[in-house]
Parts: C-alpha cells; structure tokens; sequence
C-alpha cells in the first residue's frame, strides 16, 4: 500500500505543480490517477487520509488550500475520486467590435 500511497504523490505533486505553473494536465494522466485513488480505497485506504495527502500536495502546490479556491463544499463539486485538476482559463479577446 505504501507504493501505491508514493506513486499517488508523486502524481499529484506533477498535476498540481503543472497547474500552478500555468501548464495544463493531460485528461488521461487525471482519470489514471483518479482510479488509483479508487483501487487504493478498494484496498482499505481510509478515504480520509487519501484525500489529506492529496489535499496536501495542493497546498504545497499553490501555498493555499482546496477550499480556498473551491470553498469549503469542494467535494460536492468534485465527488470521491475527482481531483480538482482545472488549468487557468485562457485569456480570450474579441476579434471584432461586435
């Protein structure tokens, strides 16, 4: 278990690092992630202690918390397994007057 707990940090610091730095995430490299943080519940990880470390590896991330940016429903927008994994929105100008 403990391999399968690294290889999720590991995975997490690379996506929450990536985001911080203004890069984006690949989708696949998300939904793999989030399977093993269910295989990992499947095989008696506490649900809590998966989500403090990932919620950790946020904070070391960005310097701020989860619910600092989400708010504290944050896992009703983003339900077990889901990470909230969201590149920054990319700046859009208008082409035209209209």
């Amino acid at each position: 278990m403990d391999a399968l707990m690294a290889e999720l940090g590991l995975r997490w610091r690379t996506m929450f690092g990536a985001l911080a730095a203004g890069e984006d995430v690949s989708p696949a490299l998300r939904l793999r992630t989030e399977g093993m943080m269910e295989a990992a519940l499947l095989l008696g990880t506490d649900r809590g202690r998966l989500v403090a470390a990932m919620c950790e590896c946020y904070r070391a991330a960005f310097g701020r918390s989860i619910e600092d940016d989400f708010g504290d429903d944050w896992e009703a927008f983003f339900p077990f397994p889901q990470i909230p994994a969201m590149a920054r929105r990319a700046p859009v100008y208008p082409t035209t007057r209209d």
